[in-house]
Formats: C-alpha cells, sequence, structure tokens
C-alpha cells in the first residue's frame, strides 16, 4: 500500500495554498485615510482635466433656426433616435473629425476643430452657421466619449459616457466594481496622446487619487486592474485539490483491492 507521506505533504502544501489564496481586508476599501470624519467633509482640491478634440472624434451638432430647411441639413436624427443613446446611430449622423482636423459641414464647408475644445468648437461653428441663418442656434456635443475597463472587475467592456466629464470611480462603477481579486494599488490607466500612448498606474486605495490630475478620465482611455496574487495562489489550490482527491481515491482503491 502506498505510504501516506507524500499525501500529507500534499495536504499541508494545499492547505498553505488556500491559506495565501485568502484576500486581506485592509486590500478591499478605497480612498483608505485617517482623515476622514463623520462630522465633517474633507475636501480635496482636483481640476477636471480639459478635453481637446481630436481625429476620429464624432461631434453632433444641432442648429435651430428660424429656416426650418437649413435646419434640416444638419439635424439629420430626430430626438427618439437621440434619446435611445443607440452609439451607432449616434455615430452614423454625427460629424467625424478627419485626418486634417476638420469636419465637413452642410453648405457651411469645412471647419477646423482639432485642438479646440467643445465649447470652442460650438462658438466656431455659431459664426460659421450665422453667415448663412441669422439667429441660429448651436449645439455641439461630443458623442465618441467612451472607457474602457478590463481585467478584474465584474463586468469588462467598453462604455459610452453621456456626459462632460468622468472620473476613474465611475468608470469602475460602469464595470460593475472591481471583484475581490482585483489590485486595487496597482491599476494601470492607458491613455492616447498626439505622441502614441502612455501608462500611469493608480492607488485606488490612497486618498491622494482624489487630487490626482488623473482622477478625471479623458475620452478613449483604458483602465486596466491587475489581479492579486491570491487569484493564481487559488488557481493553484483549486488544481492540487483536484490531484490530491484522484490520489486519495486512488489509495482507497489500491487498498480495497490489498484487503480483497
Amino acid at each position: 500500500m502506498p505510504s501516506p507521506v507524500p499525501i500529507c505533504r500534499l495536504l499541508l502544501l494545499l492547505c498553505g495554498l488556500l491559506a495565501g489564496s485568502c484576500v486581506s481586508q485592509r486590500s478591499l476599501p478605497y480612498l483608505q485615510g485617517a482623515g476622514y470624519s463623520q462630522t465633517r467633509p474633507v475636501e480635496e482640491v482636483n481640476a477636471r482635466a480639459v478635453y481637446r478634440i481630436q481625429v476620429n472624434d464624432v461631434l453632433a451638432i444641432r442648429v435651430q433656426s428660424s429656416q426650418p430647411e437649413f435646419n434640416e441639413l444638419f439635424n439629420a436624427t430626430d430626438n427618439r433616435a437621440l434619446l435611445s443613446g443607440d452609439p451607432s446611430i449616434l455615430y452614423l449622423t454625427g460629424y467625424s473629425v478627419n485626418e486634417g482636423g476638420q469636419i465637413s459641414l452642410p453648405t457651411v464647408g469645412s471647419v477646423p476643430v482639432a485642438g479646440l475644445t467643445v465649447d470652442q468648437v460650438q462658438a466656431l461653428v455659431q459664426q460659421r452657421v450665422a453667415r448663412f441663418a441669422s439667429g441660429a442656434n448651436v449645439v455641439v456635443k461630443l458623442i465618441s466619449f467612451k472607457l474602457t475597463v478590463l481585467g478584474e472587475v465584474r463586468n469588462p467592456g467598453r462604455y459610452f459616457v453621456y456626459n462632460g466629464q468622468a472620473n476613474v470611480l465611475e468608470a469602475l462603477g460602469l464595470a460593475g466594481d472591481l471583484n475581490e481579486f482585483g489590485n486595487r494599488q496597482n491599476v494601470k490607466l492607458v491613455r492616447q496622446t498626439a505622441k502614441g500612448s502612455e501608462v500611469v498606474l493608480l492607488d485606488l486605495t490612497d486618498p491622494a487619487l482624489l487630487r490626482s490630475p488623473y482622477f478625471y478620465l479623458l475620452p478613449n482611455d483604458a483602465l486596466y486592474v491587475e489581479p492579486l496574487k491570491a487569484r493564481t495562489s487559488r488557481g493553484n489550490a483549486n488544481n492540487l485539490g483536484i490531484v490530491f482527491a484522484g490520489l486519495s481515491t486512488l489509495v482507497l482503491l489500491l487498498g480495497y483491492i490489498r484487503l480483497n
């Protein structure tokens, strides 16, 4: 009959891995700090990042004037389609920024928008439209504000933001928050720049996150939540558990055969 010593050693190893796969309570809370109080708020000053239009962005432009025919040239989508929030409809009816940093508007022609804020684009389009329709009101919105959240979150994926801004916590909320194996101290923020991409590490447990210039996200940002070592340990423990169960069954089977 096989010696029980190797099985005992395997059992001890399995117990050690199970202990290592436990996630500490201290690693789970966000914004850990002794300065927070139940009686007074803690104020953190942080200026929102200003986003400037880039190539491949998509803008929604609506014109309101006393000339219905002129309005229809711009307002290709009815209000029901806009309220549906379908990104594909908004993309097909929006104005894409071409490689030259311009959008092409009916009657108005090409308008350079790359490098401008949304408010600046609205003012510029307002000036151009006023040449053809007096008293016209122009509304410009960025409809290609999307974020990608990957890794140890409950619902990884790409999310559209129908707002002028979004922060890290809001993006994680869209993805259903981190699961227990998400490394809250090592979240990668990948941001597209004119030169390429940049990567910044964010610590969700540090209250200084609220003051970070990367707390507010920009369109096309991506967050990647790395797994804790506990996830690997638990996976190894599960595999060893299967092996241990197989060995135990084999020992029992050999013992049964020996007795008979």
